[in-house]
Formats: C-alpha cells, structure tokens, sequence
C-alpha cells in the first residue's frame, strides 16, 4: 500500500478537556485540531463515560465530562488536511497507555443479555480496578488479577447524512464503537473516508476486554494513544480492515448476526482472491481452513463480527 505521508512530520498534543471532547458523531462538529497525513497526535480521552475522578465505591457517582450524557466520551474531531470521501484513512496505533484506574460494570438496566441470562432486574454488578502499567497487571478489589491489553473502544468518522448521530453502534460507514480488542499497539485500523476532512474521533479506552464483550463493558478506563495517521492510494478493500503485527482482519456490522458474519466473511474472501489469485468459490474452501471468526462486541444494538487471517496462515509451495 502507498501512503501520501512518509515519517510523520509534525507531532501534536490533543488534550482530553472540555474544548477538545465531544459525545455525539457529527460531520458538523469544527474540527478540534488539523494535521497533515503522516503527522503523530498524542490523544488523551477520558473514561466512556467520562468520570471527571475516580470511583471510590463501586457505583459511586462522580461528576461527568458531560452532565447530560448522551454518548461516549470522546476526544476529537480531528481533521485531516485533503482527506475525502473515496480515500482510506489510515490509523496507525503506535502506543496506548492507560490511567491507572478503571472500572468494569455488568447487568446494567436494558442489556438484552443480561436478560437472557435471568439477570434482568438486578443491581448492576462493579468492578474498580487498579491499572499497573509498568506490572502490566490490573487487579479489582476481591483481588482478581489480569493482563493490561489496551486499545481504544471508538475510532471512527462521523456518517456522512447530516446531524447528530449516536456513539453507541457500529457503522460499515465510518467505525466507531469498534470494540475489537485485536487492535494493540502497533495496528493499523483503515477507515473509508465518509466526510470531507475525514474528522477522527477517538476514545472509549479499554485496559483489556474479551472477545465479545459479554458483560457490556470492558475494563473501561482513560488513555492516552500515540497514533499516526495517513491517507492511503491503494488499500486492499474498500471497507474497514486492519493490519496488526500478526494477522489481516476485516469486519462486519449489523443488527442481524448472519450479515455481519457474511460482511466480515465476504471482505476476508476479497483480501484472500487478492493475496492469492483465486476465484471466490476458491477462496471461500481455502478460508475454511485458515479464517478464524471472532464475535466482536454483542453490547451495542448491532452485533460485531471480524474475520482474522494469520499473516503466516498461508504459504508457497
């Protein structure tokens, strides 16, 4: 692939304050910083919900980034000089460190699986962690321990219909409430550009999350991302895709499971016909022994699916 940057030129700070956050997607929000493709922004975000302080008891309320929230917290939106619709956007994670607090909530009201599950009705369950980043550890307070994978939850592009649109589902057009945890540092996210300028927004920090993010939240929590961001000529697909150290993903987004599971299927098959010159039929009985599904994120109104592909996963005679 070729990029309109080369190393990054300029490297900008974007604060997580009032001036700089933002909790709905909107191609009508002014732009809070512009860059050059190939420039580095180092973007501090608040917590999803946008604690202003740490909880010091599990569901204690604190004050909020915004009182009346509607959406995520986020940080942004950040122009890209000459991005327009029909380029890739490209998002290039170099390093994500997380504050060291975060929080984890579960059954909260109007979860459909929390529902399923007879847990309908009840208290929600906390969980405050302390975040150990030189440990690398994260530990709540009945003394679980786990491993520190962060990534941000949201990167995306506001639609490109006019007003405000909700954070909270995923969008074919433009991302957003991702939520894939395979998206570490050093990742690539590519993004089809859906507005003039592209407007990045970022945020939704997670210290670490299983696939699926069954319970609702991960371990939500501030973050501060080191991303570079470019413009790319010639992606391989023109829906959203990633390249991390290990594997090629691609990914689907849908209210209905079996279409997200065919977007997803269906752009891998796209990438493999390339890689390899195969016909679909082809690729399809090949990506049967080598394509791996993940259920992204089951929490926001719209199912998530991602088709990994291992870098090494196929190779020449």
């Amino acid at each position: 692939m070729t990029t309109t940057g080369s190393e990054p030129r300029t490297t900008h700070h974007l604060p997580a304050e009032q001036a700089t956050a933002t909790q709905v997607l909107s191609r009508d929000t002014p732009p809070v910083l512009r860059v050059e493709p190939g420039d580095r922004v180092v973007v501090e975000s608040l917590d999803a919900r946008g604690h202003l302080e740490r909880q010091a008891t599990p569901g204690a309320v604190t004050p909020y980034r915004f009182p009346d929230r509607q959406g995520h917290a986020l940080t942004g939106p950040i122009e890209v000089a000459g991005a327009v619709p029909g380029d890739v956007l490209a998002v290039r994670f170099e390093s994500l460190e997380p504050a060291d607090w975060g929080w984890t909530a579960a059954a909260r009201r109007n979860d459909e699986f929390a529902r399923l599950l007879g847990l309908e009705g009840t208290d929600p369950a906390w969980l405050l962690w302390d975040l150990d980043r030189d440990a690398g550890t994260a530990t709540d307070q009945y003394g679980h321990v786990v491993r520190l994978a962060p990534f941000l939850g949201v990167v995306g592009l506001p639609p490109a219909e006019p007003g405000e649109h909700s954070t909270t589902p995923p969008r074919a057009a433009g991302g957003g409430n991702i939520d894939c945890r395979e998206l570490t540092a050093g990742s690539t996210l590519f993004l089809p550009v859906t507005v003039p300028g592209a407007l990045l927004h970022l945020g939704d920090g997670h210290a670490a999350q299983g696939d699926g993010e069954v319970g609702g939240t991960a371990i939500e929590c501030g973050m501060t991302t080191t991303i570079t961001v470019d413009l790319v000529r010639d992606a391989p697909l023109d829906s959203i895709h990633a390249l991390t150290p290990t594997a090629r993903i691609t990914f689907g987004f849908d209210a209905d499971l079996n279409r997200a599971t065919a977007e997803a299927l269906g752009a891998m098959l796209t990438w493999l016909q390339q890689l390899h010159g195969l016909e679909r039929k082809a690729a399809l009985a090949l990506a049967s022994s080598v394509v791996d599904l993940r259920v992204t994120q089951i929490a926001n109104q719209t199912w998530g699916v991602h088709a990994v592909l291992g870098l090494d996963a196929v190779g020449a005679a």
